[in-house]
């Protein structure tokens, strides 16, 4: 799918030839003399087209416009939100769309614009990988009408690039473990390093052995499949300037183990990798906004199985860091896997880590599928995190990190046990990584309950990469120098198309 930004007032977009014309209409509406502005006046008044954001209209062939059909989709106030909401239900309605045209009956701001990109892509999208006769999506071309492509062009392009990000997010998300093992993991990681400023190494089980991962290891050696721990590298600063590091929780299926799960919805177990799917998706929309920051980006990749080799409760295994770890439940194996990748990440000398994982079914409990949580041993960093989230429209909420949570952690056989019982387990899972996350600025994403949608729209969700974005792309408060804003460009006679990516009930994900 391709998106243009092209100038277009309310007369040329009733001019604009297309298959579909979407028009996002405020409560501050006002009318001109244009076509358009004449069908909106006109459906005010008759009452059938209510101001509320949330109302919508459906004409097709319009006199006095030229695109086939028409959505009028009021937003209310007109909030970023609220445009998502309309823009999604608008696109949902024309489906068989190819060539789209998306305006606005009043001023775009930042927030709406990206918001409204994003929701095109979202209601859009179709997973095809495994399907013998796909139904790809039909939408081919998105004419993003603003009255000023020169002041548009940053919010567009972050926008583009972020929907690129969180559609390779969602294609690996979606994939089933034998189409996304750890190896196959790793290949889509190299494949990023085609793109300038990036750079990929994969080591296999020699190395991290090597690097004394016995954590890391433990959580493979049930499966067939050999390991992966993936290394990006996004250079787009100075070498001096120290890199926010990214480690993704990459095991691609996930039974529980010798611990293993029950049965049912056990296939959902294959978006146990959506953490490290979120970095893959970052590195990609990285590509496209070429900002001025550096990023790495760490997955430890696995598959947790139950087999003859597989480690056993009361196993007690030895990390990168020296801590020895009692593995008391085997499917508590995701902090396994990011607290050897949190030891190798010092080596980076970061400005900040975080750690993106589906860790714990006890966060869906306490935040269901609305808000991420979020942990942090630092306050400025969990602050530009929660705004960058709200701004993303992909929220999370801060948890607690007492000292007093550690307390049922504490083992007679190894310095920590992996698991601290039911009670507050999401907040005993973050207490567990934030031993090895050291002294510099942490903070840990728990996604188990917004990765993924469950029923009949179970399927990746692609967050959270936009919050990941939005820090990245707009936080200083750790030390990051100041994205380099993008040049301005004069208006084109033309479009300039900029190209997309290729296209629970939930139970714990540990």
């Amino acid at each position: 799918m391709n998106f243009e930004l092209k100038s277009l007032d309310a007369s040329g977009c009733a001019a604009e030839k297309c298959d579909a014309l979407l028009v996002v209409v405020p409560e501050g509406f006002q009318a001109g003399s244009d076509a358009l502005s004449g069908w909106i006046a006109q459906a005010r008044k008759a009452g059938d087209l209510d101001s509320k954001a949330g109302k919508s209209l459906a004409l097709y062939k319009p006199q006095g416009l030229a695109a086939t059909r028409v959505m009028l989709c009021s937003v209310g106030e007109g909030s970023a939100r609220q445009v998502r909401q309309a823009v999604v239900g608008g696109v949902g309605a024309l489906r068989t769309a190819k060539r789209l045209v998306l305006c606005c009956a009043g001023p775009w701001t930042e927030a709406t614009l990206r918001a409204a990109i994003a929701a095109v892509a979202d209601a859009s999208y179709v997973y095809t990988a495994t399907k013998s006769k796909p139904e790809a999506r039909v939408l081919a071309t998105v004419v993003v009408a603003v009255a000023d492509v020169r002041e548009a062009r940053a919010a567009f392009d972050q926008a583009v690039g972020t929907v690129a990000g969180i559609e390779l997010a969602k294609e690996w998300g979606n994939r089933p473990g034998n189409h996304a093992t750890p190896t196959l993991l790793a290949n889509a990681a190299k494949t990023l390093a085609r793109y300038p400023r990036i750079k990929c190494e994969v080591l296999g089980p020699r190395e991290v052995a090597k690097l004394g991962m016995g954590s890391f290891m433990s959580v493979a050696q049930g499966s067939e499949e050999p390991l992966r721990f993936i290394v990006l590298r996004y250079d787009g600063a100075a070498r001096t300037v120290a890199p926010t590091v990214l480690v993704g929780k990459g095991i691609t299926f996930d039974t529980g183990g010798i611990s293993i799960k029950p049965a049912g919805e056990m296939d959902e177990m294959k978006f146990d990798m959506c953490g490290a799917a979120s970095v893959l998706g970052v590195f990609r929309a990285l590509a496209e906004i070429k900002p001025a920051i550096n990023v790495v980006g760490l997955i430890p990749a696995a598959e947790n199985m139950p087999d003859g080799r597989a480690v056993k409760p009361g196993d007690v295994v030895t990390s990168m860091s020296g801590q020895t770890i009692e593995i008391l439940n085997t499917d508590a194996e995701g902090r396994l896997v990011l607290c050897d990748a949190l030891s190798y990440a010092e080596r980076f000398k970061p400005r900040a880590v975080i750690d993106i994982a589906t860790l714990t079914g006890a966060c869906v409990v306490a935040l269901g599928g609305v808000r991420s949580g979020l942990f942090s041993n630092d306050e400025t960093l969990a602050n530009a995190l929660l705004a960058a989230g709200e701004g993303a429209l992909d929220p999370c909420w801060r948890l607690p990190l007492d000292d007093d949570y550690a307390d049922g952690l504490k083992t007679n056989f190894a310095d920590v046990a992996n698991v601290a019982g039911r009670a507050g387990g999401a907040v005993t899972a973050a207490k567990f990584l934030q031993r090895f996350a050291g002294t510099r600025p942490w903070a840990h994403l728990d996604i188990a309950g917004t990765a993924w949608k469950g029923g009949t729209a179970k399927g990746s969700t692609g967050r959270p990469v936009g919050l990941l974005l939005g820090y990245l792309l707009g936080d200083t408060a750790t030390g990051a120098p100041p994205v380099q804003p993008t040049p301005k460009r004069k208006a084109a006679a033309k479009p300039v198309p900029a190209k997309s990516a290729p296209a629970r009930k939930r139970r714990a994900a540990a």
